[in-house]
């Protein structure tokens, strides 16, 4: 079992590998996929993710857009931790290091879950002047109730125990347990590819404790707090069945942004790029386009 994913090992026929290339910036050698031609559309994935996740979404955007999708710190095939760890500010600052090395300046970002919330952070930091930005299932703010206590602070007990990352990949390498906790925690069925790769990921602690140690150091308040600073055309899309964040946070968080929009998509989870990624395309195409 290795510590962490490899390239020749897990990602042998990883979705679109054929974009694939790896790029040095400081303490980061980035795992990224840049395919297409047109406007940079910067896609950013959420916690215990990787580039797979767009398998099917990038390909159709990239018929209008150069889409540059990296794995964050901490997961997929990316190695090294940015300076101050995989905080939201400090992830935000390296994409912002990342696309500069690339030369490839986002025109619009486009973050699922907690990789929305880094598209935010790097508009209203200054790491990233995007003329959009679509949130998908986005992760911008704390958890309701007794919840913005207890997931945070189970986060950090998961953290500071070694053993745990290795406990997720066990029980990742059961036969059809990745299937049912993706079914299970995001209230979305997706392809056996998309199975597979999340399955190779899981299988891997070195992965499992990268998701774990973002989500201990994730600071949502912050976040929240910062939100009436966005000046960016934003777009939230949220499945209505989503089983990981309240489909109402959508609303809430559109609320504090001036000018935002929120489309329901019905039927689908958290994973609704994964589900129906033609019709995610087209509305994230829709949308970025006006800003042209």
């Amino acid at each position: 079992m290795s510590s962490a994913p490899r390239w020749a090992v897990e990602g042998r026929d990883w979705p679109n590998a054929e974009h694939s290339r790896f790029v040095d910036t400081g303490r980061l050698r980035w795992h990224v996929q840049v395919m297409g031609a047109g406007p940079v559309l910067l896609l950013l994935h959420g916690t215990g993710a990787a580039t797979h996740s767009w398998r099917a979404l990038a390909p159709l955007l990239a018929s209008g857009f150069t889409v540059v999708a990296p794995d964050l710190p901490g997961h997929g095939f990316t190695a090294g931790r940015p300076a101050g760890g995989l905080g939201m500010s400090a992830m935000a600052r390296a994409v912002g290091e990342l696309v500069g090395a690339l030369d490839l300046p986002p025109h619009a970002v486009v973050g699922h879950s907690a990789g929305a919330a880094i598209a935010i952070r790097m508009a209203i930091d200054g790491a990233a002047r995007p003329a959009a930005i679509v949130g998908l299932g986005a992760a911008l703010l704390p958890f309701p109730g007794l919840g913005a206590k207890l997931f945070p602070t189970l986060a950090r007990m998961l953290f500071v125990n070694p053993f745990a990352p290795h406990l997720f990949a066990r029980m990742a390498r059961t036969p059809g347990e990745t299937a049912r906790f993706l079914a299970r925690s995001t209230g979305s069925t997706i392809d056996a590819e998309g199975v597979r790769c999340y399955e190779r990921l899981f299988a891997t602690p070195g992965h499992c404790a990268g998701a774990i140690t973002m989500m201990a150091d994730w600071d949502l308040e912050s976040l929240k707090r910062d939100l009436p600073r966005l000046e960016v055309p934003s777009l939230l899309l949220h499945g209505d069945g989503d089983a990981a964040i309240p489909p109402g946070n959508a609303q809430g968080a559109a609320a504090m942004i001036a000018g935002a929009r929120v489309t329901p998509l019905a039927g689908l989870g958290h994973l609704a790029h994964e589900e129906r990624p033609v019709e995610v395309a087209a509305l994230i195409r829709d949308f970025v386009g006006e800003g042209r």
